[in-house]
């Protein structure tokens, strides 16, 4: 699928581009984004994207970042309702708190695709990492990583359809070794010192511990620093593939051993492409999915999104 996207998305964008220029006399597209959070250089990346494409087209562009609070979602949405968008972009800090939202701006009229996350209700398009896969394909370099067997933990994160698939994809890997237990599931919250003040009780309660599986980098960064003031000898790995954690794989002597790397830019080029189609009537498909790539320590050097 990445590679069909990778293919047609020029064709979706440049069709787009076309049809706008020859609308633009009559209006200026206008694309209103809603992001879960900004405090993280993935969506931040996104961000940048979607202003890159939109100088492309001369569309005018309304961010917000939620903060995590659904509610100022919700509201943040509403005020872009108030300024005509014509395509909403929107990943959701709550997959099913959102669906308000979600109804306000296709009552409205506006084309609404959901990005990383899905949303609840009447969304035109979803775009998104395999993140089953993600989860899957981590666990999986862990379990190998430790020999088969040991004690594994899982950093958690937001109630999200993204990280309960890659949580579920984690968890099915370790179903193929029954000598890896996994003792203790807690919620980082996705956050640098969250997730570090959570690996720290994780490491006292279980100072046995053989592995950590992250359900992204940020929350990874900060488990990193408690495994390393404590010297404890444990494997850590993730999702993400930002520019932070992969310098830190790079070390061939680092705990942080690989992430399932995503690809932002791309997603959100996706999203904005597959929203055009369908704002100049075009059928679009409900889904894209977009893979991602393991990086460890042989294939690190190099990587960015």
């Amino acid at each position: 699928m990445f590679s069909f996207v990778k293919k047609t998305l020029p064709i979706i964008i440049a069709g787009g581009m076309l049809l706008a220029a020859n609308a633009a006399v009559a209006k200026q597209l206008t694309i209103g984004v809603s992001f879960q959070e900004l405090n993280n250089d993935y969506f931040v990346t996104m961000k940048q994207s979607l202003e890159q494409a939109a100088a492309e087209i001369g569309a005018k562009v309304y961010v917000a970042d939620a903060h995590h609070d659904v509610s100022k979602q919700i509201n943040d949405v509403e005020d872009m309702l108030q300024k005509k968008v014509d395509i909403l972009l929107i990943n959701p800090t709550d997959t099913v708190g959102v669906q308000s939202a979600v109804m306000s701006a296709h009552k409205a009229g506006a084309v609404v695709v959901a990005i990383d996350a899905q949303a609840e209700g009447p969304v035109d398009s979803f775009v998104g990492s395999e993140n089953y896969d993600a989860g899957l394909q981590a666990g999986e370099y862990l379990a190998k990583s430790i020999g088969g067997k040991g004690k594994v933990a899982i950093l958690d994160g937001i109630p999200v359809v993204p990280i309960l698939e890659r949580v579920r994809g984690f968890e099915d890997a370790m179903k193929k070794y029954p000598d890896i237990k996994i003792v203790t599931k807690q919620n980082g919250k996705q956050e640098r010192d969250t997730a570090l003040t959570v690996t720290e009780n994780m490491l006292q309660s279980a100072p046995d511990l053989n592995g950590i599986f992250s359900v992204n980098d940020t929350g990874a960064l900060g488990a990193l620093a408690a495994i390393q003031s404590s010297g404890a000898k444990v494997k850590l790995v993730s999702v993400d593939g930002q520019p932070e954690a992969i310098k830190e794989i790079e070390k061939a002597d680092s705990p942080f051993i690989a992430t399932s790397a995503q690809f932002p830019r791309d997603q959100l080029r996706i999203a904005l492409g597959i929203a055009l189609a369908r704002h100049w009537g075009a059928n679009i498909p409900k889904t894209v999915p977009v893979k991602v790539k393991l990086i460890d320590h042989s294939n690190a050097k190099g990587f960015s999104w």
